[in-house]
């Protein structure tokens, strides 16, 4: 059985559908990548799973039980966090406080504590007293990440981690990744660089204009087929 999966999952903004019919699964232990185009409905899907956007209740099912029509709050407080795209720290609050709001909704013992979370990121607890704004974008991903593990989740929802960053931190960060997966995460990471989200993944999904065009694994999923599915033929 799946751990977590969308079943004919549709999604609206108003009169505009931004997903049309999407089936994803992600099983235990398991990383999914998610990759298409700006606007092919990548950060609908994760925001529908994390319960942002409500949809019909057996659209999302989660460890066999339906929560699409279940609020963020407590869809995280049964397991499911995210880390948001542009990552979203309180400016007004310091790194540690900022990681320690990941423990409000979810008070679940398990590996992730501020000791563990400071020692995936070393430079978070040299800066743990500094506001999150004083921090590079990519000590700032940093702390967006810590703050979603600090619920001990099962599923880590990833939304484009990656973006505006440079290439060597961008490294960094996926480099603590296997780390999140031996502490019993699953993850679903969305992410725009191809390569990178290969590099990651049990599995790939591709999605184009709110569908998906494409899944596999990356090692059978041709450069022709993904230029397909993420763009359409004839491109």
């Amino acid at each position: 059985m799946a751990l977590l999966q969308t079943q004919n999952l549709t999604a609206h903004y108003g009169d505009f559908q931004a997903l049309f019919g999407v089936d994803i699964e992600l099983a235990e232990a398991e990383t999914i990548a998610i990759i298409g185009a700006n606007g092919a409905g990548k950060t609908t899907l994760m925001r529908s799973i994390a319960g942002v956007l409500s949809n019909a209740a057996q659209m999302v099912t989660f460890e066999g039980n339906s929560i699409g029509t279940n609020p963020a709050d407590e869809i995280m407080a049964q397991g499911i966090a995210m880390v948001p795209e542009g990552r979203k720290l309180f400016p007004s609050l310091s790194v540690e406080e900022n990681l320690l709001i990941g423990t409000y909704g979810r008070k679940t013992k398990g590996h992730w504590t501020l000791d563990t979370v400071y020692e995936l990121f070393p430079i978070l607890r040299e800066r743990r007293a500094s506001p999150g704004t004083a921090l590079s974008g990519g000590q700032q991903q940093m702390v967006a990440i810590g703050r979603a593990l600090m619920s001990n989740p099962r599923v880590l929802l990833c939304d484009e981690i990656s973006l505006g960053l440079a290439p060597v931190v961008i490294k960094d960060i996926y480099k603590a990744v296997p780390a999140i997966k031996a502490a019993g995460a699953s993850l679903i990471v969305v992410e725009q660089d191809i390569a990178q989200a290969m590099a990651v993944a049990d599995r790939v999904y591709c999605m184009m204009e709110g569908r998906v065009t494409l899944s596999g694994t990356p090692d059978t999923l041709s450069r022709d087929d993904i230029h397909n599915a993420y763009f359409g033929a004839g491109h």
